[in-house]
């Protein structure tokens, strides 16, 4: 258990300064792990065609959870635009962890378009001037998709595993991406830590300590913290741990591919938004403003919304929204970000310097 996570840590940090760049001007895509530096990644995206020969391309820098979507939705708006247009667009596509893309982008990956897992991940891409329009000035906040967080164990539950406390018992191995390149597993964390707080709460007091106590005891089981959920999934999908936590979306998907797995929704968990945004200075740049903006109005419309809700994620758009409620489960202790104090807070107390994350990787060694 030690060389695992010691290994997912140090290929966490070293991954940071890399990035999956995908269809080298052709249109087809590549694997997501990754396969080029940054620099390289800068440099054929700044030599894609842009709208010679009645072509135009759109880079998209999206985190891994979102790939096997935008597999589907990709070909829709094609169709779509060169009805409409008689343009052909060539996408560029990558898909890493949500941390590691958002780094990817700030150093010169010239996305034109970005999903991913966090809004702060935006934030950041924004602050460096990058993103100058207010991307969150639509009825969604910005946002394409929700989910919630969710346990997911293998077929027949062997462990017993019911909630949250059920993953600091002995014997359980469990499985969480790495929250320094993983937007995933900040809001895993979220999940365990809100969770606390809510049964404290229950108790009579809503106290930091037993939240960061569930942690602490959850992250002694860690099995492996991977760079990424997706690749979180792929471990546990080879057999590695009892359980994972990750998002709703990712299960089902799963289930319906047809793996043993069972989801197990906690009694206390964190809602997920997951944003997207133009990235401004590089669509500029890149001459693409129209048909960037058009790919991105489509991603909420009803048919690439049902494509997420096909996929298991819960659609931002009301309608689609209420026409697949019968996938999903609910739970009464459902609580969002904003419980947690916002992001900002969060960042801070949670994620940050000597915060609560740093101090439970300390106490418990290196592993």
């Amino acid at each position: 258990m030690k060389n695992f996570k010691a290994l997912g840590l140090i290929t966490a940090t070293l991954f940071t300064a890399s990035i999956a760049l995908t269809a080298c001007g052709t249109g087809t895509k590549s694997a997501s792990t990754p396969a080029a530096s940054t620099a390289a990644a800068t440099t054929a995206a700044s030599a894609s065609p842009k709208t010679e020969g009645g072509k135009v391309t759109i880079t998209l820098g999206a985190y891994s959870v979102v790939k096997e979507s935008f597999d589907l939705i990709i070909p829709k708006f094609k169709d779509q635009w060169k009805k409409k247009t008689g343009q052909t667009v060539e996408f560029q596509e990558s898909y890493v962890a949500s941390g590691a893309q958002a780094t990817a982008i700030i150093q010169g990956f010239e996305a034109d378009i970005a999903p991913l897992s966090l809004e702060g991940d935006i934030q950041k891409i924004a602050e460096k001037g990058l993103i100058t329009h207010d991307w969150k000035n639509n009825p969604y906040k910005g946002n394409i998709t929700a989910s919630i967080a969710a346990i997911g164990v293998r077929e027949g539950n062997p462990k017993g595993i019911k909630d949250w406390a059920d993953l600091t018992k002995p014997g359980v191995e469990v499985l969480i991406p790495n929250p320094s390149t993983s937007g995933g597993a900040k809001w895993d964390i979220n999940a365990i830590y809100g969770a606390g707080l809510k049964a404290s709460e229950a108790a009579g007091k809503k106290d930091p300590a037993a939240a960061k106590d569930l942690v602490s005891k959850v992250y002694k089981n860690i099995k492996v913290l991977d760079k990424s959920g997706a690749d979180s999934l792929t471990t546990f999908d080879k057999g590695v741990g009892d359980a994972i936590v990750t998002y709703e979306n990712e299960l089902l998907a799963r289930i319906q591919s047809g793996k043993k797995y069972v989801e197990i929704i906690p009694q206390y968990t964190t809602s997920i938004e997951n944003p997207v945004a133009l990235i401004d200075k590089y669509v500029d740049k890149h001459g693409n403003r129209e048909v960037a903006q058009a790919f991105l109005d489509f991603l909420y419309t009803p048919e690439a919304q049902k494509v997420f809700a096909e996929k298991g994620f819960r659609s931002v758009l009301p309608e689609v929204a209420k026409q697949y409620e019968k996938n999903y489960t609910t739970p009464a202790g459902l609580f969002n970000i904003e419980y947690l104090g916002g992001w900002d807070k969060v960042n801070k107390e949670l994620y940050g310097k000597g915060a609560i994350w740093e101090t439970i990787l300390a106490e418990g060694g290196t592993k």
